[in-house]
């Protein structure tokens, strides 16, 4: 059998479009390949984002803002000195990018200027933190990457 240029076309756009497939199919369905979102309830999280600016720029107007420090017995995070550490609520998240297994959130109850996170809850390794705290019925938003 002769094959002429119009048949060896067809074979390989078909060679081509079974190799596509084939690819697809092997990375949507294999395990290796979990895609995982950032946030599960990412639509209601979109509905407030205005109100996390506002608490952003509430934050960043303070003459002091939150500093977060590593030191033995785990993170420290200090809130500004001149507020009442009772008045202050709020919770403080902490999100692994790479293993969502080891987020967790800390509500805020101090009776100091600051709030340990035990060493025992932070592995090595890039951590997001995000402080969500009101005092006196302002709230505040603090947000930053760290290298524990």
């Amino acid at each position: 059998m002769k094959l002429n240029w119009g048949t060896g076309i067809v074979i390989a756009i078909i060679a081509f479009m079974s190799f596509i497939l084939y690819f697809v199919i092997s990375m949507s369905t294999g395990q290796n390949y979990t895609h995982d979102l950032v946030s599960e309830e990412y639509y209601q999280k979109e509905l407030v984002f205005q109100d996390n600016i506002d608490a952003t720029k509430n934050a960043k107007a303070l003459t002091e803002n939150i500093q977060v420090k590593k030191v033995p017995e785990g993170l420290k995070v200090y809130f500004p000195t001149a507020f009442n550490p009772k008045d202050i609520t709020g919770k403080v998240f902490l999100y692994r990018p790479s293993n969502k297994q080891l987020d967790f959130e800390t509500p805020i109850s101090i009776s100091d200027t600051y709030l340990l996170v035990p060493e025992k809850r932070l592995l090595g390794g890039r951590w997001n933190i995000i402080v969500s705290w009101n005092y006196k019925n302002t709230p505040y938003l603090f947000e930053k990457e760290l290298i524990y």
